[in-house]
């Protein structure tokens, strides 16, 4: 492994914290932990270094991103339910100018048609959706290669 010096911030939104709990024939039986372990361990192999959060808070989320926007080269975002009501956390991503992936633990496109909506897929170079846990290690992989198509 080489390091190619990439940085990424994770962030996970509201109740994600009770994944592995909160619904796991929707959301999968791996605790957030583990999601995170995995994700890092796969951000080891890829050469990349993570920061990652979970908050219940938008104010946190905007925050961290705004913080963040010289440090990081691209972020992973599951905002949970702030995907589909959440202006401020779009501007927020739109403003720090970094590619973002947006990351669902389930399918939403096959749930309630209210999840099928999210407010800040278009601001986003894409979306990993129904893969569980996995979907961060795909985003980190997305990010990966299009930080080397830029560098």
């Amino acid at each position: 492994m080489s390091d190619n010096g990439m940085k990424v911030l994770v962030l996970h939104g509201p109740n994600l914290n009770l994944t592995g709990f909160r619904e796991p024939d929707i959301y999968g039986k791996k605790t957030l932990e583990e999601i995170d372990a995995e994700t890092k361990q796969e951000a080891d192999k890829l050469g990349i270094e993570l920061r990652i959060l979970q908050s219940n808070s938008e104010g946190v989320l905007i925050d961290t991103i705004q913080e963040h926007r010289k440090w990081a080269d691209g972020i992973v975002i599951n905002a949970g339910s702030l995907t589909h009501t959440s202006i401020a956390l779009r501007d927020a991503l739109v403003g720090v100018r970094l590619p973002v992936v947006e990351v669902h633990l389930s399918n939403v496109h096959a749930r309630e048609e209210f999840r099928r909506h999210s407010m800040i897929a278009p601001v986003t170079v894409g979306q990993i959706v129904g893969f569980g846990g996995q979907s961060y290690q795909l985003a980190l992989h997305a990010l990966l290669s299009i930080h080397r198509e830029v560098v």
